[in-house]
């Protein structure tokens, strides 16, 4: 006859037994003060070869292996090293991912905030890889596809990086040789429960090898961080196919609403009342003379030839707005449309139009002229705001933004105003919808329900949709609004497209 307690006790051996099993699995612990500023350590994902951390106190180098075949997709493999957290936090180090024989190129270093221990879990890590691109790279959510956002080319391959999770907003900066930092821009919303993980991992991108990653000088700061209070913006482009994003050029000054060049090789934006113009591929930005015109807005563009740029310009003495067209290189102004207040947003694809949203007699509606100048047309007389009015690429088809309903929704028509029919009708707020230059797409700026107007530095999405119809998908989470998509920003091969994103920063 068995003992009363001999099945309890058989069942707390079963479960011995699979907790080790699932500890074993996991990968080896090591015990905080081994760890330096952190508590543990292990494989993540299937890792063929089993990877080590070790902490060097007398110089504060902490040296991983790691082995796995990738971090990317909706699946990840490499050796972590972390401790919980509940706010926000800070981590930076220098890091080396020295020479390998054989090793592959895409191997990589990285400071890492993850949800949890998953290979699928949401992240985001600043990466340094074995050939030098330096990026940032996120999993939105558990199970969703990686995304990247890359460093401008001048800043490639630095050795000191920092991570910094501030609110949902999580940011990449640079080091300088002094030391210091530099944002990187490209800023991105993540959502975290907490207590959630920060650390520092090692990925082979082989799960026949181990690689090895050094980081010196690491610095962790959590909890209450310095206030952000000044801006910095980021002229971006992101890729359709992929939707990854890479930084062209990051600035503190304020920029806003991109152009692409008609060759595909440059970028126009405006800042501080003039308009610039920097190489797609980046570098410094040169200002293009608009002469008398000193105080451009946001609402500006290329004719479809790219020989013509059209403005809109406040430097009257009644700082009212005004379209003018002046030559692609520069020249003096020539004055569209002499009423007042004016703001240019299309022009068709025949080059003979220009499309606009204007303010006459209290209401705002969109209206066309002639590009060469001549008597205006209103094309809507909906109670409320119609605004941000652009052709698609056939010219049969007007895209424009109303709030006639309620809330701000998107809408088309045909170029004599007739036909005016919703295209959107969701919870979110729907601004400056672009068709895309092969006539496949529409991208639009959306805020939240409860935004009212365009403002700057909002929560904001930019969405894609077919423009045969079809949901809308998200492009990209950023803080953003006013100056991020205004104007036209298409690619001309319709694979990219320009944004400008912003940050606080201390």
């Amino acid at each position: 006859m068995n003992h009363p307690h001999t099945h309890v006790l058989a069942r707390w051996r079963r479960l011995a037994r699979a907790f080790l099993t699932i500890a074993a699995c996991l990968g080896p612990v090591a015990k905080a003060e081994d760890l330096g500023a952190f508590a543990h350590q292990q494989d993540v994902g299937n890792v063929r070869h089993p990877g080590q951390a070790k902490f060097d106190a007398t110089t504060g180098t902490y040296t991983l292996h790691g082995g796995g075949a990738n971090m990317w997709f909706a699946e990840d493999a490499f050796h972590f090293i972390w401790k919980e957290v509940h706010g926000d936090v800070i981590l930076s180090a220098e890091i080396t991912v020295p020479e390998s024989e054989g090793g592959d190129p895409h191997r990589k270093a990285c400071l890492m905030i993850r949800q949890d221990l998953s290979p699928d879990s949401t992240y985001a890590d600043v990466a340094l890889h074995g050939d030098g691109l330096t990026s940032l790279q996120y999993r939105p959510s558990q199970g969703a596809r990686t995304y990247e956002i890359q460093a401008a080319s001048k800043l490639a391959a630095p050795r000191l990086l920092r991570i910094e999770r501030r609110g949902e907003y999580v940011s990449m900066s640079l080091g300088n040789p002094d030391g210091s930092f530099t944002p990187a821009g490209g800023t991105f919303r993540l959502s975290l429960e907490k207590p959630f993980l920060v650390g520092i991992g090692m990925c082979a991108h082989n799960n026949d090898r181990l690689e090895q990653a050094s980081f010196r000088d690491l610095q962790l700061t959590e909890g209450s961080l310095p206030h952000a209070e000044k801006l910095l913006s980021t002229l971006e482009t992101i890729t359709i196919a992929s939707q990854d994003r890479r930084v062209v050029w990051t600035t503190p000054a304020l920029i806003e609403a991109p152009n692409w060049s008609r060759d595909g090789a440059r970028l126009i934006f405006n800042r501080e009342g003039r308009l610039y113009e920097i190489p797609v591929a980046g570098g410094e930005p040169s200002q293009i003379d608009t002469k008398f015109a000193e105080r451009c807005n946001n609402d500006h563009g290329l004719s479809p030839d790219g020989n013509q740029l059209v403005i809109s310009d406040q430097s009257q003495p009644d700082r009212q707005s005004r379209i003018y067209t002046l030559p692609a290189s520069g020249g003096t102004p020539r004055l569209i449309s002499p009423l007042a207040p004016s703001y240019w947003h299309g022009w068709s694809p025949d080059g003979k139009t220009l499309v606009y949203c204007a303010e006459r007699n209290g209401e705002y509606d969109v209206y066309s002229v002639p590009a060469a100048g001549g008597d205006e047309t209103r094309l809507t007389d909906a109670p409320g705001l119609d605004d941000g009015p652009d052709f698609t690429a056939d010219g049969k088809w007007i895209y424009f933004n109303s709030d006639r309903t309620g809330s701000m929704q998107i809408w088309r028509m045909h170029p004599d105003g007739s036909q005016q029919e919703q295209v959107t009708d969701d919870s979110f707020q729907n601004w400056f919808p672009h068709p895309s230059p092969d006539g496949q797409w529409l991208v639009f700026l959306s805020y939240a329900s409860d935004v009212k107007g365009h403002p700057a530095n909002k929560d904001v999405t930019l969405r894609i949709m077919p423009l045969a119809g079809g949901p809308a998908e998200v492009l990209a989470t950023l803080f953003g609004g006013q100056g991020t998509i205004n104007v036209p920003s298409w690619s001309p091969d319709s694979r990219q497209l320009a944004f400008v994103s912003y940050q606080m920063v201390p």
